[in-house]
């Protein structure tokens, strides 16, 4: 196993594959952080959900239903993404035919398969620092922010979550060299 970075493993097996584990980006104090935010979101919305069952007019209840609304769709963000810094991964594997993405909680998640011939003008985002988007994607709470894109029968593809921009470059480099050395290989 070799690694790019302290968060990219690849692995060239001898049938031809090539596998890329990305690793979240492990900070104790964010994870921690972001752990304590999750666990009072949820006592807070347990409270709501417990005042849903006080004697309150009907409108005072709609609001309580309406805050729910918007608990729920926060809570299921900053669930995924706490289980994302704390379980999950992005498997990239490579082999003759097909270029494939999984993301991963737990092991569970759907892989997606890219056929090498297909793909075209794989590069890295180029994103200012000062953008407001950027400053967005690299919050502990968003599980984007992915810096390497390719084109897929007119569809861009993301992968690289949260890399910085070293780490982006030399994954760059290697992925592309073994996308490129499988397409020769198939042509030949």
């Amino acid at each position: 196993m070799k690694w790019i970075g302290e968060r990219i493993s690849y692995v060239d097996q001898k049938d031809g594959i090539t596998t890329f584990v990305i690793y979240p980006e492990k900070v104790a104090w964010k994870n921690n952080l972001l752990s304590a935010w999750l666990t009072v979101w949820v006592l807070i919305g347990g409270y709501v959900i417990y005042s849903l069952f006080k004697d309150y007019t009907r409108e005072e209840k709609l609001v309580l239903i309406v805050f729910l609304s918007f608990w729920l769709y926060f809570l299921v963000r900053v669930g995924r993404a706490t289980l994302w810094q704390l379980k999950g991964k992005e498997l990239i594997r490579i082999n003759d035919q097909v270029l494939m993405i999984k993301r991963s909680i737990f092991s569970y998640g759907k892989a997606q398969s890219y056929f090498l011939e297909n793909i075209s003008k794989v590069k890295i985002e180029e994103v200012k620092e000062s953008n407001l988007g950027f400053q967005f994607e690299r919050s502990i709470w968003v599980v984007g922010g992915e810096k390497l894109s390719f084109e897929y029968q007119g569809k861009t593809v993301r992968l690289g979550r949260k890399l910085n921009e070293t780490d982006a470059k030399l994954f760059f480099r290697v992925l592309t060299n073994r996308i490129e050395q499988r397409v020769r290989k198939k042509k030949n």
